[in-house]
């Protein structure tokens, strides 16, 4: 799986310049490169028009970073008054909790992923937060409607202009790393619309 986007909507405070980020954000980085399908090591879709799932496809990130000491499908709440829910990945830092989600849902879901992050971060429930979701290309061959990059994109001066003095929120687009008609669709079921995560949660 390759990086096609990196944006950081908020960068401020100790803790974008701490050690500790620096770690998070290498740990994200090759975790999303380990992420491979019908090969050693690249990502090979089948080009089907909305024809391969997506939840098995952060399998191997979890992983990676499950081995590196993040707390997978971590419970806890992003924001004061909300019912805890499963977020994908949780590092602890010494700035507090690092939050990754890596979108499975339609844009609805994107968005409040990105508020829930802003949210947390203002009242102090987290350090930090990363949303990763498919480009648009990427998107194409995937479940019907599932959020991805460029979707979302026009709202990101919203969340660049919010007022936080020490916190991080960034968005990143992932994409397959070529196309193969040989390779198997990628089941579908427990993904889109189907899963129901933390960020999908009203």
């Amino acid at each position: 799986m390759k990086i096609e986007h990196e944006l950081f909507l908020i960068k401020d405070g100790d803790f974008s310049k701490s050690i500790e980020f620096e770690i998070i954000m290498k740990e994200i980085n090759e975790g999303i490169k380990c992420v491979t399908w019908h090969d050693p090591v690249k990502f090979k879709i089948n080009p089907v028009k909305m024809g391969n799932g997506v939840f098995p496809i952060k399998n191997d990130f979890i992983k990676y970073l499950k081995n590196r000491n993040w707390l997978p499908e971590n419970k806890m709440s992003l924001a004061i008054g909300m019912n805890p829910g499963a977020i994908d990945a949780v590092k602890l830092t010494s700035h507090g909790p690092f939050a990754v989600e890596w979108e499975t849902g339609n844009i609805s879901s994107s968005h409040r992923a990105l508020n829930k992050i802003a949210l947390g971060i203002i009242q102090k429930q987290i350090i930090g937060g990363i949303l990763i979701l498919p480009t648009r290309t990427f998107s194409r061959f995937l479940t019907d409607r599932v959020g991805n990059y460029q979707e979302i994109a026009p709202y990101f001066p919203m969340y660049q202009h919010l007022s936080i003095s020490d916190g991080l929120i960034a968005v990143i687009g992932i994409e397959h790393d070529e196309t193969d008609i040989n390779a198997p669709l990628i089941p579908k079921g427990k993904d889109g619309n189907a899963k129901k995560s933390f960020f999908s949660e009203i």
